[in-house]
């Protein structure tokens, strides 16, 4: 998997995976122009969707008609020193039975970003020098 960000206006970045293209900037007070959500709420935006995704597939699987699902993430960075701070809000129909619900709950926290971000993580980093680009 690869994502590529490109700065198109102040803070304003075009991201670009395989053949999708996002813009992630920052809010008037931190300096951006909001012409996207912040990376921070993409990252809380990746959780939420993936945890739906997941519980969807699930459902799906078992051969449940679940309905509507929806997935909430509030997100509050680590302070120096200190945790990040996830906090997921699942939201089913009340016609699930609770022997459902409780599955779902489980597989929610399987979801491939929540694992990822439970887990260790590793970064590397490499510079290379490009031309800039002629006007």
């Amino acid at each position: 998997m690869k994502a590529t960000a490109r700065r198109s206006n102040a803070f304003a970045h075009r991201i670009d995976i395989r053949q999708h293209q996002l813009v992630a900037d920052e809010p008037p007070e931190k300096g951006g122009e909001d012409e996207g959500p912040s990376p921070q709420e993409l990252l809380a935006a990746s959780l939420a969707s993936c945890t739906a995704i997941t519980i969807e597939m699930y459902a799906k699987r078992k051969g449940w008609d679940v309905g509507q699902v929806e997935v909430q993430c509030e997100y509050a960075p680590a302070e120096p020193g200190g945790a990040t701070n996830f906090k997921l809000e699942l939201r089913f129909p009340s016609s699930l039975d609770p022997e459902q619900v409780e599955r779902l709950s489980v597989i929610a926290a399987k979801c491939p970003v929540h694992r990822t971000l439970d887990g260790e993580v590793t970064f590397e980093q490499q510079v290379e020098l490009i031309e800039p680009a002629a006007s």
